[in-house]
C-alpha cells in the first residue's frame, strides 16, 4: 500500500470516527424543553435589560494586532533554532519579515489605533 493510498485510507477513517461520535452525541444528548434554560445567566446574576452588548472597534483593532505579533513570535521561535544552518539567506528573509512587521507598526501607530479612544 502506498504512502498516499494510506493517507487516504487513515484520513476516511478519522473523518468517519469524528461523524460517529458527533452523532451519537446528538442522539445521547439531553433534550432542554424548559425555556428557562436558554436564558443568559452571568456571573450568578440573571441579567438587566439586553443580553447583547457591542464592543468598540477598539477591542477588534488590539485583538487583530496582538494576533500578527503573536504569529510573530510562533515564526521567529523555530528560525532562531536552525539560524545556524540557515546561512546569510535565512537571515535577509527573517530581516524582511521583521521590516514588513516594523511597516505594519509604524502605519498603526500613524493613524493612531494603538492610543485608546
Amino acid at each position: 500500500m502506498s504512502n498516499s493510498s494510506l493517507f487516504l485510507v487513515v484520513l476516511i477513517t478519522a473523518f468517519v470516527l469524528v461523524g460517529a461520535a458527533l452523532l451519537i452525541a446528538l442522539w445521547l444528548a439531553p433534550r432542554s424543553t424548559n425555556p428557562l434554560k436558554g436564558e443568559v445567566y452571568e456571573c450568578g446574576i440573571p441579567t438587566r435589560g439586553t443580553s447583547w452588548m457591542q464592543f468598540r472597534v477598539g477591542y477588534y483593532l488590539f485583538a487583530i494586532l496582538y494576533l500578527v505579533f503573536d504569529v510573530e513570535t510562533v515564526l521567529l521561535f523555530p528560525w532562531a533554532t536552525v539560524m545556524r544552518e540557515l546561512g546569510p539567506g535565512g537571515l535577509e528573509s527573517v530581516l524582511f519579515f521583521f521590516i514588513i512587521l516594523a511597516l505594519g507598526l509604524a502605519y498603526a501607530w500613524k493613524k493612531g489605533a494603538l492610543k485608546w479612544k
